[in-house]
Order: C-alpha cells, then sequence, then structure tokens
C-alpha cells in the first residue's frame, strides 16, 4: 500500500538530509527550497488520511460508552462506562484532540506547498474536505477550538487562539461549497489517495457529503443554513455507492489498525463487550448484522473466555451487557445471563462473569489489523438525506433514501476486511430491507436509531456521539454510580486536554468563558440545543 512508500520516503529523506554535509549550510538557511526539493506534497495527504483515521482509545474509553454500544465491569473503562475517572482518564481527553491536529498540520503543511500551483488545484480542494473532517470532528467533541491560527507553531505562533463553533461551521460550509464545486475530473487527482485510489469524482461526491453532514448537525441550532446547505449538498451531489465511503484501510506491516491492536491487548479483549441496549434493539428489528459483528465465548471457564480467538456468533445466542456494573455486580443485573463454569480440564480454571456476554467479533474487529478504518460512509450519507426529505426541503425522496441506507449498511461490512469475513448474505439483506420500510409516524426515530447502529458496527463512535447529541437518538438511561464527574444525564462533550492550562492559558480560559464558562462533561457545544 501506499502508506508504505510514505514511511520509506520519510526515512530516506532523513538519511540524505544527515548525509549531504556539504551542503548543509544551504540547506540549513534555505528550508523552503529543502522542502521544494524532497517533499511530494501528494503524500502530506495520504498521511494525514492514516493518521486521522486512526481512532483505538481516541473513542473507545468514553464515547462508544457514552452512546452504550459497547460497556465494561472493568476499572481502566469506568471512564466511559460509569462517568468515573479511573486510570489517568484524564489523559484521554487529549487522544482525538492530538490525532486530529496531527492530520491537519500535515494538510497545512501541504497547503503551504502548493498554494498558487494550478497543476495541484485538485489536490488543494481535497485537502480542503480533509481540513473539514478533521476539524468538525474536533469542534463536535470539544466546542470552540484553534482553527483560524491552528498548525503555525512552525511560524512562531505557540498559543493560537480558539475560534467559536458557529464561526468554523460557517466558515468551513463555504471553503467546502468552493472547494467541491471546483474539483475537476479532467485534471490529475492525488497521487497518492487512501480513501479513493486519486478518484476525482470520488471525491467530490465526499466533499458535498461533508457538507450534507455538516449542514444537518444545524437542525436545532441554525435550521436556515440547515436546509441552505442540505439543498447545495444534494444538487452537487453526494455519494450514491459503497465505494463512495470514505475509509483507509490499515496496513499491517507499517500502520496495523488502532482499533485491532486496542482489541488485540490482553486486558481490553476481555473487558469490552457489546452494550445492552444496542444488541436490544437489533434483536428487536431482528438486524442479520448480530452475527457479522458479535460472538460469545465457545467454551466455558475465564481462561477460554480471555482467550483470543474466534467465537461463536450464532445470532440467537447473543447479549449485550448492561453498562453500569462492575465485575462483582454484573451478577445482580436483570436478565444476567449466568457465568460460565470453569472448566475441569484446565488447571487452575475459576468461572467467566461475562462469557455470555457479547464481544465484538474477533475475526472483524482484532485478527485481523489490516482492517478498514471507516470515516464517513454512503449509507449515513443516505440517512442524513432521508431526515432532510422528511423535512420537506429539496432532497429527494426519504423512503428511498432509507431504503439506499439500509441496504449500503448491511452491504457496507463486508468492506471492513479484505477478507469479508463480516459479510451479510445479499438474501438477508433484501429481506432485511423489504421488512423495514421508513413510515411517516416514526421516520426520525428510525432513520437516526440506524444510524446508531451502523457508526457503532463500523467503530465510528465518534460519530454516534455526534449523532446522539444532534438528534436524540437512541434514547439513554444514564448510568449511576458512585462518584461520577457527571450527575442524572449522559456526558455531552469532552473536556479539553489538561495540558492547555499551561500550554494555551489565556486562550484556553476565554474559550470555557465564551462556552459559558465551564470546561467539564456537561457543556453543550453550540449546535448541541435541547
Amino acid at each position: 500500500m501506499k502508506k508504505r512508500y510514505i514511511l520509506g520516503f520519510l526515512v530516506a529523506g532523513a538519511t540524505l538530509l544527515a548525509s549531504c554535509t556539504k551542503n548543509f549550510e544551504e540547506l540549513n538557511t534555505n528550508p523552503d527550497k529543502t522542502t521544494g526539493e524532497f517533499i511530494d506534497p501528494n503524500y502530506l495527504l495520504s498521511q494525514s488520511q492514516i493518521t486521522f483515521s486512526q481512532t483505538g482509545y481516541d473513542q473507545l474509553l468514553f464515547q462508544s460508552m457514552w452512546v452504550q454500544s459497547l460497556a465494561s465491569t472493568f476499572n481502566y473503562y469506568y471512564n466511559g462506562d460509569k462517568y468515573v475517572l479511573a486510570s489517568a482518564g484524564t489523559g484521554y481527553y487529549t487522544y482525538t484532540w492530538n490525532r486530529a491536529y496531527q492530520g491537519y498540520t500535515l494538510i497545512y503543511e501541504m497547503k503551504q506547498l502548493i498554494k498558487d500551483k494550478a497543476e495541484y488545484a485538485n489536490l488543494n480542494a481535497c485537502g480542503t474536505i480533509m481540513t473539514a473532517l478533521m476539524m468538525q470532528r474536533l469542534t463536535d467533541l470539544y466546542g470552540s477550538i484553534p482553527y483560524t491560527e491552528a498548525a503555525q507553531a512552525k511560524y512562531g505562533n505557540l498559543t493560537p487562539k480558539f475560534d467559536t463553533q458557529e464561526f468554523i461551521y460557517t466558515d468551513l460550509l463555504k471553503q467546502l461549497e468552493t472547494a467541491t464545486a471546483t474539483l475537476d475530473a479532467s485534471k490529475a487527482g492525488p497521487t497518492t489517495d487512501l480513501f479513493y485510489g486519486g478518484s476525482v469524482d470520488r471525491w467530490k461526491r465526499l466533499g458535498y457529503s461533508v457538507m450534507l453532514r455538516m449542514a444537518m448537525r444545524l437542525v436545532k441550532v441554525a435550521p436556515e443554513m440547515a436546509k441552505q446547505y442540505t439543498e447545495k449538498a444534494y444538487a452537487g451531489g453526494t455519494m450514491k455507492e459503497i465505494d463512495d465511503n470514505a475509509r483507509v484501510m490499515a496496513d499491517v506491516n507499517n500502520a496495523s489498525n488502532s482499533n485491532s491492536d486496542v482489541l488485540r491487548t490482553p486486558d481490553d479483549f476481555r473487558e469490552v463487550r457489546w452494550g445492552k441496549t444496542l444488541i436490544d434493539y437489533m434483536k428487536t428489528t431482528n438486524d442479520p448484522r448480530i452475527p457479522a459483528i458479535a460472538e460469545i465465548t465457545t467454551k466455558n471457564g475465564l481462561t477460554a473466555n480471555q482467550t483470543q480467538t474466534a467465537g461463536n456468533n450464532t445470532a440467537s445466542l447473543q447479549m449485550g451487557m448492561p453498562n453500569g456494573y462492575t465485575t462483582s455486580s454484573i451478577a445482580n443485573a436483570p436478565g444476567y445471563p449466568g457465568a460460565t463454569p470453569a472448566d475441569p480440564a484446565v488447571q487452575g480454571d475459576a468461572p467467566a462473569p461475562l462469557g455470555k456476554y457479547s464481544r465484538p467479533r474477533f475475526d472483524v474487529y482484532a485478527t485481523d489489523r489490516g482492517s478498514a478504518n471507516f470515516i464517513y460512509t454512503y449509507g449515513e450519507s443516505e440517512l442524513l438525506l432521508a431526515e432532510a426529505a422528511t423535512k420537506g426541503w429539496a432532497a429527494g425522496n426519504a423512503a428511498e433514501h432509507y431504503k439506499n441506507a439500509l441496504t449500503a449498511d448491511l452491504a457496507t461490512l463486508a468492506k471492513y476486511n479484505a477478507s469479508g469475513v463480516a459479510a451479510v448474505a445479499p438474501a438477508d439483506i433484501t429481506a432485511y430491507v423489504n421488512a423495514h420500510p421508513l413510515l411517516t409516524s416514526t421516520a426520525l426515530e428510525q432513520i437516526n436509531m440506524e444510524y446508531w447502529v451502523t457508526t457503532s458496527a463500523t467503530f465510528n463512535f465518534n460519530e454516534s456521539f455526534a449523532n446522539w447529541r444532534r438528534s436524540g437518538y437512541p434514547v439513554l438511561t444514564p448510568v449511576t454510580f458512585t462518584g461520577q464527574y457527571i450527575n442524572g444525564q449522559v456526558p455531552r462533550r469532552m473536556p479539553y486536554p489538561t495540558t492547555l492550562l499551561s500550554t494555551n492559558n489565556a486562550n484556553y480560559q476565554a474559550a470555557v468563558k465564551g462556552m459559558g464558562g465551564s470546561d467539564d462533561f456537561a457543556t453543550r457545544v453550540w449546535w448541541d440545543k435541547q
């Protein structure tokens, strides 16, 4: 894969700079010339794509359990499952922040290199779309963030100001409109593109789909702007098939999938389960994705429960675990299925309290370290268009969009791995779609519950969390536990990285004041209205 060449290029560049001592003075005094000679800006796009696509603990510890897609009884996951800080939980405030800004810095540098170079017009537009993807995730999670002054440390700005979410959304939507319209398939596309292999047409559809997603975030706080840009996105042409999914296939040799790396960690493998809220809902709809994503241990005993091997994915046996319990109290949970008894053939074995609860399927989410990182799918964009159409906006037919979305969401799982191990049979897809038409009386709930299911199944919990706050679906019962950092409600936001107090305190304080004066889990971002 092309990521292999990126790493080789960077190593080769470092070696070259170290060995060319006779030109050291010239190189040291003219860094722009060095950059221009040795860096193909296309590589910065692909490096940004893989950097941004990796999530792992960025969203597994908090967001996945806030929306009750996943659950855990272990101390480490108290952070998300029980709203109790544990195991240096505050350190994880930085993960999404750092990841997105690392990716954005690469795009920012790429844009500096290609500025005013007509031959890179398409690459520059792709950079704007990447900027929108990264900045939307950041501002959706934190609120006000460095935007207009971000990524300028190289140029002397070590304390960037924070821009408001309202400003960021307004500006990005304008930039997206301009950049996406300029994409021209008759001209050269990006040459190291990890999303689409350089297809400008697919980038154009992604650009309008990102515009759609940003617009739909604003349905409560700025409905006229939401309508305006949703209709522009639909008219421009959003994603039209699952091959338009924005995803990066990880490379086991150079950049293995961070979600797989997490779930291959012994402690995390034994501690993470699918949530009861999610699996119960999927069972009520007879969702054929259950055996694609879930499994239980095949044998009895604690040893078997912790052994990293494929389990039993029979749909009828799957059971989600409720949030809010500890390993010692889970036996008190309503409907507790009981522990699997110790295996007498294994010396020193013990019962497995979680053995009958479903975990993410090992062959899908853990075995394959070269699996997909999904960023935005065709099915998600169709769900958003379905909701827009229910409002009477010029966005097509709601029932058709919803049908397209269900079909795409079920088919997308086959794209999670090169092997297609999570594939849902075409006949099962057709039967499920036909059995679940969009109904006018429950349309909003159907659309957004499906959005939650599909983003959970693709491990895109950042998006699950954002759309839950926007739509109110699923309806969640907050966890009650001793020592919580938020009481009586599900968290609405991630606090800022604690390092900002020492590295950019004045701008941090101004941002907190502008959002109401509290940097906590209950503070709502601009578009998150009741």
